[in-house]
């Protein structure tokens, strides 16, 4: 029987050339019609999404022939992996892939923040040549805090290695993980030592708004905010008020909380006031939710991908 997988969102096309190579058929659908994708589910064992479709209950239980989803990226929010689970649909991720990518690009931007980058290269491209105004901070002897430390996490912590930081990290659901780019600690140390936060963490229930105004108030330390896991994990209010009170020196902010489910755009009907304090406010520099997208994340989670469907079947 001819095994059907259904690309939904876009992949590097070595996913699909190695999978057809397994003997996968591969379909692509390129609309948007959430009923029509419903329509389609229980002709396929297999969904290769990125963000575009919320696959809760209701999809899945259109999905009767479902074996497996690919999600080209590490989040799986967009999914009820309890009840694809109870179905017995294998969730697949690729975390693996875009590691480097996060670690690299939290690296970059935390430089950028700390030396001005953002606003000296204009500065100087318009005649304004400004040096004791523009005095950056080092890394080095900084306690940096990363909260969570999965794939993400621990990549980051790895590109730090070279900084001489204090580097820490507080992890729920791990434990024992010290190693020579890391040591472990309680939150009650994350709070009383970090002049560096760094948030790694998937989006759940209990990380939504887990940055929020006792959050930062918790810290002893003025602070510098780093994001790149999920815009819904920071609250942008209680983030400008800490800044407007010096309780946070900064942040670089890869993910926002006001991004559509797809990520490939704002909720631009519903952006408060807070947005226009973040995008006005120096402090602060952002990217476009581009922290894992690489040219060479973009195949290697690819290629994650397709070993993981091969050892899900065994070939």
């Amino acid at each position: 029987m001819e095994k059907k997988v259904l690309f939904i969102d876009t992949a590097h096309p070595c996913l699909e050339q190695e999978l057809a190579k397994l003997g996968f058929y591969c379909s692509h659908y390129s609309g948007s019609s959430r009923q029509e994708i419903l329509d389609m589910l229980p002709g396929f064992e297999g969904v290769v999404i990125r963000s575009k479709l919320r696959l809760d209950r209701e999809a899945l239980e259109h999905a009767e022939n479902l074996r497996f989803i690919a999600r080209v990226g590490a989040g799986m929010e967009n999914i009820d992996g309890d009840y694809a689970l109870s179905k017995g649909i294998a969730c697949l991720n690729a975390p693996e892939g875009n590691r480097d990518a996060v670690g690299e690009h939290a690296i970059g931007m935390l430089l950028a923040l700390l030396n001005h980058l953002c606003r000296v290269n204009p500065e100087v491209r318009n005649g304004v040549w400004i040096r004791e105004g523009n005095r950056g901070t080092e890394i080095h002897g900084k306690t940096v805090a990363i909260i969570g430390y999965g794939n993400m996490g621990s990549a980051f912590a790895e590109k730090l290695s070279g900084f001489g930081a204090n580097v820490i990290a507080y992890d729920k659901y791990k434990k024992d993980f010290s190693n020579r780019f890391v040591r472990e600690v309680t939150m009650e140390e994350v709070f009383a030592t970090a002049d560096i936060l760094s948030l790694h963490v998937p989006l759940t229930s209990e990380t939504r708004q887990l940055v929020n105004r006792h959050y930062l108030d918790s810290f002893v330390r003025p602070l510098i905010v780093i994001n790149t896991a999920r815009g819904q994990c920071l609250n942008t209010a209680a983030l400008m008020d800490a800044i407007d009170s010096g309780k946070v020196t900064g942040a670089a902010l890869d993910v926002l909380e006001y991004e559509k489910l797809s990520f490939e755009n704002l909720d631009s009907a519903n952006l408060p006031e807070d947005f226009r304090r973040l995008i006005q406010s120096d402090k602060v520099i952002l990217s476009p939710h581009i922290a894992g997208w690489t040219h060479e994340s973009n195949e290697k989670m690819a290629r994650v991908l397709v070993e993981k469907i091969r050892n899900l079947y065994g070939i």
